[in-house]
C-alpha cells in the first residue's frame, strides 16, 4: 500500500485529491499533512519520512504583491527539499505547475524555478519526479474570487450578485476531477517526467460559460428544472455550480400541489436530461442511504409520511437536517461529495420517489458508503 501525502491538503484541489485516494483505502493509505508543518522543522521531516509519494501542491495563488507570492512558493519548495536531503528520502515527488509558467508574472516564474529546484534534488538523489503543468481548474467547493472565475461566477449567481466579465478571452480548462484521476494514474505508473503537459479537457469563452451558469441559475436555482446537459463539461459544471447553493436555506423545496375534489396532482421533476426513476416505501424507524456519490445528480421527493433527510459533506462535521411532510410534497437534491440518507420519522409508511441522472450500473455505481 502506497503512503500519500499532500502538502496544501486543505486546498482545493488539495482536499479533492485526498477525498479521491479515500475511495481506494485497499491502494492508498494518506498521511496527514498541516500547513504548519513547513514552519516546523522536526513535524516536516516526520512527515516526509512516511511517505512514498508526495504531490506538492501548497502555493500561494493571490496576494496585493506578487513579489510575496513569488517569495512564498520558492521558500516553500526549498523547505520540503530540504526536508528531502535531511532525511534522505525519496518518495516520488509531483509538483503542480501552471501553464502560467509560459506568462511574464512572478506567480508563473516561482512556479517554473520552483519545478526545476525539484528536476535539481531527482537528478542529484536518483529520484521520482513529475513536473505537471496544469491548465485553470475548477469544480465544487473552491473559493470565490481566489481559485477561479467559475467560483466567483457561480457564488454570486447563487447569492443574489451580478458577475462581471473583465476578459472575454479563451480560456483552458480542467474539471478538479479529471486531474485527481490523471494525478492518481501518474502514482500508479510511477513514472518521472520532468515536464508533464496536462491538456484541458474543454476549451470556453468566459462568456459561453457565463451563460451556461446564467441558464443553470434560471432553470434549476430559481424554477427547480434539471436543465439540458450536452456533454461532460456541462455535467461538471452544473455540478460545480450546485456546489455553491446554500443547502440551508434553499432546501427542502415545496411542490406546487393542485387539488380537486378527486384528490391532489403534483408534477415532481422537469427533466433536460435522462435518466432513472424510482420509488421506495420505507417502514417506521428506519433508515435508508449512508452514502455519497461523486457526479450523480439525484431528487429525494417525499410524497407521503414523514421524513428526516440529512447531508454531510465529506471530510466535516456539520449535519443538515430537512423535514419533509407528504401533507406539503417537497424535495431536496443532493449535491455531490456529500453523505445522505432518508429516515422515516412517522408513524406510517414512508413514500419517496427518487430521480438519478443515469442509469445503475453494479459495474460502475458511483456509490461510496459512510455514515452521515
Amino acid at each position: 500500500m502506497l503512503k500519500i501525502g499532500i502538502t496544501g491538503q486543505h486546498g482545493f484541489v488539495g482536499n479533492h485529491l485526498y477525498n479521491t485516494l479515500g475511495l481506494f483505502p485497499n491502494e492508498f493509505e494518506r498521511i496527514d499533512f498541516d500547513k504548519s508543518f513547513f514552519g516546523n522543522q522536526q513535524q516536516l521531516d516526520a512527515f516526509v519520512k512516511q511517505c512514498d509519494v508526495i504531490v506538492h501542491l501548497a502555493a500561494m495563488n493571490r496576494h496585493e504583491s506578487q513579489e510575496v507570492i513569488y517569495a512564498t512558493n520558492l521558500d516553500l519548495v526549498e523547505k520540503l527539499v530540504s526536508s528531502l536531503e535531511r532525511t534522505q528520502s525519496k518518495p516520488q515527488v509531483l509538483f503542480s505547475s501552471s501553464s502560467q509558467e509560459e506568462r511574464e508574472n512572478l506567480y508563473g516564474k516561482s512556479k517554473k524555478q520552483g519545478r526545476e529546484i525539484f528536476i535539481n534534488w531527482a537528478k542529484k538523489n536518483d529520484a521520482k519526479f513529475t513536473g505537471l503543468i496544469i491548465p485553470n481548474v475548477f469544480g465544487p467547493f473552491g473559493k470565490p474570487n481566489y481559485n477561479s472565475f467559475i467560483a466567483t461566477f457561480c457564488y454570486k449567481l447563487t447569492h443574489g450578485e451580478i458577475p462581471v466579465i473583465d476578459a472575454d478571452g479563451e480560456v483552458k480548462l480542467i474539471y478538479v476531477g479529471e486531474l485527481c484521476q490523471l494525478i492518481i494514474e501518474q502514482i500508479r505508473s510511477g513514472s518521472s517526467e520532468k515536464e508533464l503537459m496536462i491538456p484541458p479537457s474543454s476549451i470556453n469563452k468566459v462568456s459561453e460559460v457565463l451563460a451556461k451558469l446564467n441558464h443553470f441559475k434560471d432553470s434549476y436555482f430559481t424554477k427547480g428544472e434539471i436543465p439540458r446537459l450536452e456533454s461532460t463539461f456541462d455535467l461538471n459544471l452544473f455540478n460545480t455550480f450546485r456546489s455553491y447553493i446554500d443547502h440551508k436555506s434553499h432546501f427542502p423545496v415545496k411542490f406546487v400541489q393542485h387539488t380537486d375534489p378527486r384528490g391532489a396532482f403534483v408534477e415532481v421533476i422537469r427533466l433536460g436530461v435522462g435518466g432513472q426513476v424510482s420509488f421506495s416505501t420505507t417502514v417506521p424507524g428506519i433508515t435508508r442511504g449512508n452514502h455519497y456519490h461523486t457526479r450523480k445528480i439525484e431528487r429525494f421527493a417525499v410524497i407521503k409520511g414523514k421524513a428526516l433527510i440529512q447531508l454531510r459533506k465529506i471530510g466535516t462535521d456539520e449535519v443538515l437536517d430537512f423535514y419533509l411532510d407528504g401533507n406539503e410534497p417537497a424535495y431536496v437534491d443532493m449535491p455531490i461529495w456529500y453523505t445522505h440518507n432518508i429516515k422515516n420519522i412517522g408513524e406510517e409508511l414512508l413514500y419517496t420517489n427518487f430521480w438519478i441522472n443515469e442509469f445503475f450500473d453494479p459495474n460502475d455505481t458511483d456509490t461510496y458508503f459512510e455514515q452521515v
